[in-house]
């Protein structure tokens, strides 16, 4: 006889707990006045009902990274999509549209590309090799002990990932609901590890569908009563045209990046093959049930993922076209809050509450998958293989995704962008990761000696164009023009990379011993 939910001890005590933390932001709400009722109580339902259904179908101790290798095709496409459809996919691409222009907001459609890419290329080899995490290829080539320098852009990536997320669903709530950054943060990231813990990859997938039909059904009402019906879009798309100009367009024009030609371009490729070399991508390819499902699931899903940025770019729209001193409301001021703020002022309560849960669902979405994968690699490919059972898995799993998640919540309470947070994560798999991964798979000459230099070339040629998101400065001479790099230099950093690997490796022919 199957035992309730309730029944069970430990879910039990994490529902309460998840229901602790809200009635106790409910007790800041109150003290200081400023409660959105609907919208709070709006959240508290939502967070349950996702509290609920993850740990109802919760693997428990069994298939928690894989989910038996038998997940269809219609619940991959559904996790793959939501997985990148995360916070900082849906504010980024407002933030960028409202601050930037449509031309530089790259990521959606960049990671689409990678999503197809990746299902084309790298899927259907990954999944006939039935490798359990991304790392297993480059372990096979290089060498276990490798990875213990190897995951860490790949640690870095996820962290910084979910660190945007994170302040994604902060900025929403610190907006919508007045709760301050930092304790919505807090609130978010630890709700996402208690569930993730427990649930595995089963019970983020489950819950993934559902997110995923919230977030688009929210985020298609915000934007159609924002717009005031849809037949207002021509005049906000000609108001944006006038405004932008040629930055209105998502692809460059003659002369409109001037010296921010080579960033432009270097960002694109960043994004489409930088997108490819992660675990919370290859998690759900090695769960699918064939590899054809795997290619499959990973087109279709780049389709979603395109489709699902267009309601917050026509968000960020209506924020740059619409004179919010004339309507008596507070300007825009920090472009990083422009999809709440549109949320907050252009909508009515109801409809508001559904844009409020549409991000939560994002953010849940995307933040559960990639703590889970960050966790994953850790657990399979650093620790001492010895310890490395499927009996002691899930337990150390868990651990870790308490490790990883704290980590992340400190990062996401220190940043600013959440769009450049966003691309800073792709910035590290790209230069990095990529090459090691096409020369695991493709390259058979490919050595340890080979991947250890192209690595250093790669991290050295990267770091020595400064990056100014972290406060580091430019040590290498590049062409500087307007204070810009005028080079490619992240693609000549991962180039350098993967033909250092291929060239060292033929010269110092060794065998993989470590």
């Amino acid at each position: 006889m199957r035992r309730s939910f309730f029944s069970n001890p430990m879910f039990a005590s994490l529902a309460l707990l998840a229901g602790l933390l809200l009635v106790g932001i409910g007790t800041e709400l109150l003290n200081r006045g400023e409660v959105f009722w609907p919208g709070y109580l709006a959240m508290m339902f939502f967070y349950i009902l996702v509290f609920y259904i993850a740990l109802r179908f919760s693997a428990g101790d069994k298939d928690h990274l894989l989910a038996g290798r038998n997940m269809p095709l219609w619940l991959g496409v559904f996790t793959m999509s939501a997985t990148w459809i995360g916070g900082g996919f849906i504010n980024g691409s407002a933030e960028y549209t409202f601050s930037e222009g449509i031309l530089w907001v790259q990521a959606p459609w960049g990671y689409a590309l990678s999503l197809v890419i990746g299902g084309l290329i790298f899927a259907r080899p990954m999944r006939s090799r039935n490798y359990t995490t991304m790392l297993d290829p480059l372990e096979e080539r290089f060498g276990r002990r490798s990875n213990l320098l190897f995951f860490i852009p790949a640690l870095l990536g996820d962290i910084f990932w979910t660190s945007a997320i994170l302040v994604a669903l902060g900025t929403t709530f610190g907006t919508i609901l007045g709760l301050d950054l930092s304790t919505s943060i807090i609130l978010s990231g630890l709700i996402v590890i208690l569930y993730t813990a427990w649930g595995g990859l089963w019970s983020v997938a489950v819950t993934d569908v559902i997110q995923l039909l919230i977030l688009f059904a929210g985020l298609l009402l915000v934007v159609h009563l924002a717009l005031g019906g849809w037949e207002n879009f021509t005049v906000v798309l000609q108001k944006y045209k006038a405004k932008f100009g040629d930055r209105s367009l998502p692809w460059p024009s003659r002369g409109v990046l001037g010296a921010s030609k080579a960033i432009w371009w270097d960002s694109a490729l960043l994004l489409i093959f930088g997108g490819i070399p992660w675990q919370v991508y290859f998690q759900r390819v090695l769960a699918s049930k064939d590899a054809r499902v795997a290619v499959r699931l990973s087109l279709i899903a780049g389709i979603v993922c395109f489709l699902a940025a267009l309601p917050p770019v026509f968000i960020g729209m209506i924020a740059a076209t619409t004179d919010f001193t004339a309507m008596n409301l507070p300007p825009l001021e920090d472009a990083s809050f422009t999809l709440p703020y549109v949320i907050k002022y252009l909508t009515n309560p109801v409809v508001a509450t559904i844009g409020l849960g549409a991000i939560a669902a994002a953010v849940m979405s995307s933040a559960d998958s990639s703590i889970l994968s960050s966790s994953s690699v850790i657990v399979w490919n650093v620790l001492p293989a010895k310890r490395r059972t499927e009996k002691s898995y899930p337990k150390q799993i868990r651990r870790v995704i308490w490790i990883v998640g704290i980590c992340t919540i400190c990062v996401a309470l220190q940043v600013g962008s959440i769009y450049e947070l966003w691309f800073l994560c792709s910035d590290l798999i790209y230069c990095l990761l990529f090459p090691l991964l096409v020369t695991a798979l493709f390259d058979s000459k490919a050595n340890y000696i080979g991947a250890y230099a192209g690595f250093t070339v790669a991290l050295l040629l990267r770091l020595g164009g400064g990056e100014p998101f972290l406060g580091i400065p430019s040590w290498l001479p590049y062409p500087v023009s307007e204070g810009v790099i005028t080079i490619p230099f992240k693609t000549m950093a991962m180039l350098a990379g993967l033909t250092t690997i291929i060239v060292v490796s033929r010269i110092f022919p060794i065998k993989n011993t470590i």
